[in-house]
């Protein structure tokens, strides 16, 4: 019998969003409903869908490529080693305006789960 406290290795494939974005989720369980974390990877010359999560904060770590992050209207350049916390209700999107792709840790606390995510477009 396995540890409570152990979370198998779920082998998560990379799947594509309606955000139009490229996501991996490395951590997302109910066993740890205080966090989940997962990888977004974004095309060069896309913006991911303007959106905010109900009840979630999220943190971005850039791990490659650059963009612009626009928070509630608020934009600022992001490189590889920049953060951004984006407090829950915040509306959110990010452009790759590098040539390659721009990837992304994404950090959120409680948890991510769907029904939390408000698309702002329509």
């Amino acid at each position: 019998m396995l540890p409570l406290w152990f979370v198998e290795n779920s082998n998560a494939d990379e799947f594509w969003t309606e955000e139009r974005c490229y996501i991996t989720e490395l951590m997302n369980t109910p066993a740890s409903p205080e966090t989940s974390l997962a990888i977004a990877r974004v095309e060069a010359g896309v913006t991911t869908q303007l959106h905010h999560l109900d009840g979630i904060c999220e943190r971005y770590v850039i791990r490659k490529g650059s963009g612009i992050i626009e928070i509630d209207g608020e934009r600022q350049t992001m490189q590889a080693g920049d953060q951004a916390i984006i407090q829950p209700g915040a509306a959110q999107r990010i452009t790759n305006t590098g040539p390659g792709e721009l990837e992304f840790y994404c950090l959120c606390t409680p948890r991510f789960r769907p029904e939390t995510y408000v698309n702002l477009e329509e």
